[in-house]
């Protein structure tokens, strides 16, 4: 089982935690990684590209010029796809991009991210998260203190808003919880900041 110490606030070891084997010590899968990424990218796109045909477009209701005797081509409408200002032809429209794959691979994903995590020692547990005000130099210093740089992902068991408020201006890091954190989110960032009763709740939802 890993085994990870735990830091309080200051950057003091206060205790070492025994993980789970079934949540953090997998083998990642990286196929059901790829899969769950890719429909949670897929997700978040708003899907709300949309063009006018030749239906929608304004004007063409008169026919140009008659059908016969002009020695042009025929035509029904200036707003046909040829002209210039006509309807396009087979343009994007409002559409879902998002689609479903089964719980149990979501499940797999998420230990195989956190598996991967600890593996890489890119996991860091501490005993509690809180601060007494909302300032953004108050979640600065703990991270300093606990020498965390770049991009992190700071998992509570519950939402503080202290934290969040506090800590939403520093640039790459962001704050959630243990039932919202996602796979995207897990890889995409390189350290997790997480606390012990987060690492708990995790191990009761995966197990």
């Amino acid at each position: 089982m890993p085994k990870l110490d735990v830091f309080n606030q200051t950057g003091k070891k206060v205790s070492q935690a025994t993980l789970s084997d079934d949540v953090f010590g997998i083998e990642p899968n990286r196929q059901v990684l790829f899969d769950v990424i890719k429909a949670q990218r897929a997700a978040m796109r708003q899907g709300t590209h949309s063009v006018k045909n030749r239906g929608e477009v304004r004007g063409g209701g008169r026919k140009p010029w008659r059908q016969k005797g002009t020695g042009r081509a025929r035509q029904g409408s200036i707003r046909s796809p040829q002209w210039r200002g006509g309807g396009v032809v087979f343009g994007p429209t409002p559409r879902d991009y998002s689609f479903k794959v089964n719980r149990k691979v979501r499940r797999l994903a998420l230990r195989s991210a956190l598996s991967s995590k600890v593996a890489d020692k890119n996991l860091v547990l501490l005993d509690a998260l809180a601060v007494e005000e909302i300032k953004t130099k108050s979640m600065e210093s703990v991270l300093n203190q606990l020498e965390l740089s770049g991009k992190v992902l700071i998992i509570l068991d519950s939402m503080d808003e202290k934290v969040l408020l506090s800590a939403r201006n520093i640039p790459g890091v962001l704050v959630t919880t243990a039932d919202q954190a996602s796979v995207y989110e897990l890889m995409n960032f390189k350290t997790l900041l997480m606390t012990q009763a987060a690492a708990q709740h995790l191990e009761e939802g995966l197990k």
